[in-house]
């Protein structure tokens, strides 16, 4: 069995992002040259998540708008003690921690509309995105 690791790094501009990250995805593949195996894709924070869905806009907006009804961004939570972001850590946790994908000749077996999204909570600063893959 061979394996590849990657990292991907972001400085999002915003303090909240979704980056489809599918194509870079797809490139490590190539790198790794592995046919038949699969692919882990974990953020590395504890305030970003990585999922796998529609690239809408409105679905992306959505997604927010239910998360601030469930854990609202600006609430007074315990962790804030000098910072502001307790409920990115909760967002996280609701969104999906990280993905495994199954690569096939080569290739992300993706469903017909799925695209893989790093999703950034608590942006504005430099953080990473490991893409392990491993097979024959």
């Amino acid at each position: 069995m061979k394996s590849h690791t990657e990292y991907l790094w972001f400085d999002t501009k915003n303090k909240l992002e979704f980056i489809r990250i599918t194509e870079k995805v797809q490139e490590e593949i190539d790198k790794s040259g592995i046919k038949e195996g699969l692919v882990l894709v974990n953020p590395m924070h504890i305030t970003a998540a990585v999922i796998v869905n529609d690239d809408e806009e409105g679905l992306k907006k959505d997604y927010i708008d239910v998360l601030q009804r469930l854990v609202p961004y600006n609430a007074n939570y315990r962790h804030n003690v000098g910072e502001d972001n307790g409920a990115a850590h909760i967002w996280r946790q609701f969104m999906a921690h990280q993905v495994v994908m199954p690569v096939t000749n080569g290739k992300l077996d993706l469903g017909p509309w799925e695209q893989i999204f790093y999703c950034e909570f608590d942006g504005l600063r430099r953080k990473r995105v490991l893409v392990k893959i491993i097979g024959e």
